[in-house]
């Protein structure tokens, strides 16, 4: 049994020119080479429509990448900062009650003893 060999096909989407060429090592799948007045643009796997050549001659704008530890680190506060006021109410995680005075932990025992 053998694998069927695809041959070079030529075509055109739109304004952009397709050369469909076997893959090396991989002959039953085909390189889409997307060429625009004969300069390559790109190339893909899968057979590209308008809107994917159209993406290949003009990518959308990427924003610059922001260095992760110098944006996320805290550092120590500026000389003369004011202090963090730290409040906690009620319904804020991390709340914790006061023991009522008849509540006993003496009763629990220890860890042998569990």
């Amino acid at each position: 049994m053998s694998i069927p060999v695809k041959t070079r096909k030529c075509f055109t989407i739109g304004k952009y020119e397709v050369i469909a060429e076997p893959i090396p090592y991989a002959m039953h799948m085909l390189r889409y080479n997307v060429f625009l007045d004969k300069k390559r643009i790109g190339a893909t796997v899968s057979m590209p429509s308008e809107s994917d050549c159209l993406f290949l001659e003009k990518p959308p704008v990427v924003p610059a990448l922001k260095i992760f530890y110098l944006t996320s680190r805290p550092g120590r506060p500026k000389k003369g900062a004011a202090p963090a006021a730290v409040t906690l109410e009620r319904e804020q995680p991390g709340f914790k009650e006061p023991l009522p005075s008849d509540v006993s932990l003496d009763g629990m025992g220890k860890h042998e003893e569990r």
